[in-house]
């Protein structure tokens, strides 16, 4: 099975993306399942991981209502206020949805760089794992060292780092990133994205401006922690779907078959479904 761990879907009239903007052009109109269906099928895509675009619980709602009415999306990874007070409870009734796999707080817009690292968070957390819930990290490089507080503070966590947490591959300085990335690897329950990173590059990037990062990732994560997933439609700002799977499929394309086949989908089951006890 081959899965893309990581695509969105939205509905602007819905009011609640406030970063999708105008600005963002060729992205800042609707995209549902009939956008994606025939890009999967000429990619040979079986499912897919719909993951969370606004901070809002009516979206996790309205994600789970397309998801179960897509065959493809095997699992949808939301959004819960993880400050509240009542966070614990949210989160309990969230996951009575067999859909939802996982919640996604959008840490990299959170002004506080240490927001992760904060213990009052933790009723939150405790609740993730005991509904067998998944955690999306989606982050900066400046959040890895927060991050590594709270995977001390919870080590049964099912934790991914989207995107890789971002590395600066326009300027080409990643060695803070690559010391602080090494160190979220050590921790066993902790999954990586290669995804989200054609974005973080200049418009003429190439398969060769991303190598470095995935050496490293795939040095530091090893073939049966890195998980594929294309950051779809958001990667249409810098390449087309076909060329984001060509260019995974070339990176590992020296891996054995075993693991080529899990970074491009027995990875992605084994984090989000296995762990919920789905096919």
């Amino acid at each position: 099975m081959r899965i893309d761990a990581h695509q969105h879907f939205w509905t602007l009239a819905r009011g609640d993306y406030g970063w999708l903007t105008p600005a963002l052009g060729p992205i800042h109109r609707d995209f549902g399942p009939a956008d994606l269906a025939p890009l999967l099928a000429e990619q040979r895509i079986d499912r897919t991981i719909l993951v969370q675009a606004a901070p809002t619980e009516a979206e996790t709602e309205f994600m789970l209502a397309v998801a179960a009415r897509t065959t493809f999306v095997a699992g949808v990874v939301g959004w819960c206020e993880f400050e509240a007070p009542d966070a614990a409870e949210r989160i309990a009734r969230l996951s009575a949805d067999p859909l939802l796999v996982g919640l996604r707080p959008m840490v990299h817009d959170i002004a506080d760089p240490d927001w992760l690292a904060r213990p009052d968070l933790a009723p939150a957390f405790a609740a993730l794992i005991a509904h067998g819930l998944t955690f999306d990290a989606l982050l900066r490089p400046q959040h890895l060292k927060p991050l590594c507080v709270l995977l001390a503070r919870h080590p049964t966590l099912a934790c991914v780092v989207d995107h890789a947490a971002k590395p600066n591959l326009v300027s080409g300085e990643i060695s803070a990133w690559r010391q602080d990335i090494s160190a979220v690897a050590t921790h066993q329950q902790v999954f990586c994205k290669l995804s989200g990173l054609a974005t973080e590059a200049n418009e003429d990037w190439t398969i060769e401006t991303l190598r470095p990062v995935f050496d490293h990732l795939l040095a530091s994560f090893g073939p049966d922690r890195l998980i594929f997933g294309s950051d779809w439609p958001v990667l249409t700002l810098r390449a087309g779907y076909a060329r984001w799977v060509g260019t995974v499929e070339e990176l590992i394309a020296d891996l054995p078959e075993a693991d080529r086949a899990a970074i491009m989908g027995g990875n992605a089951r084994r984090f989000y479904l296995s762990y919920r006890g789905r096919n």
